[in-house]
């Protein structure tokens, strides 16, 4: 057999480049979602040296306050080979990075936010990956009378009149979208006695409780942030809170750099049996459970 000269290899290494990602996108048809072990490696950008192997992730908050995502880290990387490194940030802020360059993927909980992300062409293969419920919490003495409301609005309407301090994030996440929704259901958040912080869920819950006011926030990070006391729910457990966490690739049509192959392999272990598993079973600090996996639910990615 004639060796190959360099110019000839040079000829050569597009075409080995074409194969292999026929090949992947071959493997990924037959099997689907179905996440396995003995491809994932195969499938990953065949221009990236093994050694260089990593995933960009922008994160809303909640999965990395409670420590969730330090555990899916270790199994992918253990898995896979691929080392996951994150920024986390509110749901607007995460799709920003993301349309910026500096993301390959993102987990996300704003479906309207998501919805024009995946329009305007940045996202591709949504799915759903899990979901827990938003909730008003507020002092202990609940001065509003919140608690007993029959819906969100009136919880929130009994919190505008009363004159107490709502505090909001502000910072265009996804609580933030869900409480300006839930607001307009009340006719409208407060002139006076709104204060918006511009942090994370963690931040701002710790300054409700020190104004002693009321919040929205997703029960995961209530109930798994240590040290906080002073709040207590009093409008949970409503089909109308329900809060739905998704993950999305960055399409590498409109995003060049992103490492599709890798965020692909990230899909497919966050959907597969193992990955919805360690979802389930994580309690974190709080000793109880914090996420419900989602991705076995037939159709979830098209209603949800």
């Amino acid at each position: 057999m004639r060796r190959l000269s360099l110019p000839g290899r040079q000829r050569l290494f597009p075409l080995t480049i074409v194969i292999a990602l026929i090949l992947c996108s071959t493997l990924s048809a037959k099997n689907g979602d179905t996440y396995r072990r003995d491809m994932s490696l195969r499938c990953m950008s065949p221009i990236s040296p093994i050694s260089e192997r990593s995933l960009m992730l922008a994160t809303t908050t909640s999965v990395d306050a409670t420590g969730l995502l330090d555990v899916l880290a270790d199994a992918f990387k253990k898995d896979t080979g691929i080392a996951l490194k994150w920024i986390a940030v509110g749901t607007g802020a995460a799709l920003k990075q993301a349309r910026d360059g500096n993301a390959d993927v993102v987990i996300v909980h704003a479906k309207k936010l998501e919805d024009e992300f995946l329009r305007d062409g940045y996202g591709v293969n949504r799915r759903v990956i899990a979901r827990n419920y938003f909730m008003i919490v507020g002092p202990v003495d609940d001065p509003a009378h919140a608690a007993g409301s029959s819906s969100a609005a009136e919880a929130l309407g009994r919190v505008k009149s009363s004159g107490v301090p709502f505090v909001s994030r502000g910072d265009k996440s996804g609580t933030h979208t869900r409480e300006l929704d839930l607001w307009a259901l009340a006719s409208g958040k407060p002139e006076t006695a709104y204060l918006e912080t511009g942090q994370g869920m963690a931040e701002t819950l710790r300054i409700a409780a020190e104004r002693r006011g009321y919040t929205l926030t997703d029960t995961a990070t209530f109930y798994g942030l240590q040290g906080l006391t002073g709040l207590k729910p009093v409008y949970e457990n409503a089909p109308e809170l329900e809060n739905i966490y998704s993950v999305i690739a960055v399409n590498p049509a409109r995003i060049p750099t992103a490492r599709y192959g890798e965020a692909m392999a990230f899909i497919a272990f966050l959907t597969s049996p193992y990955g919805q598993q360690l979802i389930g079973e994580f309690r974190g600090k709080s000793g109880r459970p914090l996420f419900e996996p989602m991705a076995a639910t037939p159709g979830v990615d098209l209603v949800k």
